[in-house]
């Protein structure tokens, strides 16, 4: 039941298929400015011995990223997007959309899952580089006052936002819990210096939860439970990227 009314079920008497896609925030970004002006991208379509290989190319004229800060710069995101195919697994999972008139209307039901990820180039590596250093910057800033505080925003013992942080400091223990994507961006840069880690370590470097931390390699790692390598984390083949390895593809 929807509480905007009656929903238009056209798309589902076309028995409509779509795609269910997860993208790189920047390139969700990248898309949305440029909206009225033409093509995103262009989107291949293959068969490699009887497996379908999808790729997603970037418009050239979208590839530019300028960051904020006091230090502005420039620089190119990744092109290429090959795409990693998933199967729908039983769900049923369907896609609407909203009218100016807040009219729901069925488009269509997913009938493939996959993820977008930037192929691993120079651009690649430069923007990664660039999105630690900005998650990096302090939030808040101090500053020497030469004279007494005239206005009404005088200085208080402690901020409210401080008060917050504290609390939750005290309820989930002594590390807070910093956003998902920041976590992500800190694990792949470890995971580019080193194959392996220990969870030990993987906390120190990320200064994360244990728990939410291994909730987060679940997505994107291998737990070793034998081995050479044993009880230590590494990523899954789709996301690995070591210095080796493009030595010997070269």
């Amino acid at each position: 039941m929807s509480d905007k009314g009656d929903v238009d079920l056209t798309g589902a008497k076309q028995n409509t298929g779509v795609w269910l896609v997860k993208v790189p925030k920047y390139l969700a970004q990248q898309w949305a400015k440029s909206t009225g002006r033409g093509d995103v991208g262009k989107l291949r379509i293959s068969k490699n011995q009887g497996k379908a290989e999808v790729s997603f190319t970037l418009n050239e004229e979208l590839t530019t990223l300028e960051s904020t800060g006091e230090k502005a710069s420039v620089v190119q995101v990744p092109r290429e997007h090959p795409f990693t195919m998933q199967t729908v697994g039983g769900q049923t999972l369907t896609v609407f959309t909203e009218t100016a008139s807040d009219k729901l209307a069925l488009e269509g039901v997913v009938v493939q899952r996959a993820e977008c990820r930037p192929a691993v180039s120079e651009n690649y590596m430069k923007l990664k580089k660039l999105q630690i250093e900005e998650s990096s910057k302090p939030v808040r800033l101090s500053q020497q006052l030469d004279k007494a505080v005239t206005t009404n925003y005088k200085p208080v013992s402690n901020h409210a936002y401080n008060l917050e942080y504290d609390k939750k400091k005290k309820e989930e223990g002594k590390r807070a819990r910093a956003d998902k994507q920041q976590v992500l961006d800190m694990l792949f840069s470890a995971f580019e210096k080193h194959q392996f880690y220990n969870i030990k370590d993987l906390v120190d470097i990320t200064k994360q939860p244990v728990i939410y931390l291994k909730e987060i390699l679940r997505d994107i790692g291998i737990y070793n439970v034998k081995g050479t390598h044993k009880n230590t984390w590494e990523l899954r083949p789709e996301y690995r990227h070591y210095q080796g390895e493009e030595e010997k593809a070269e």
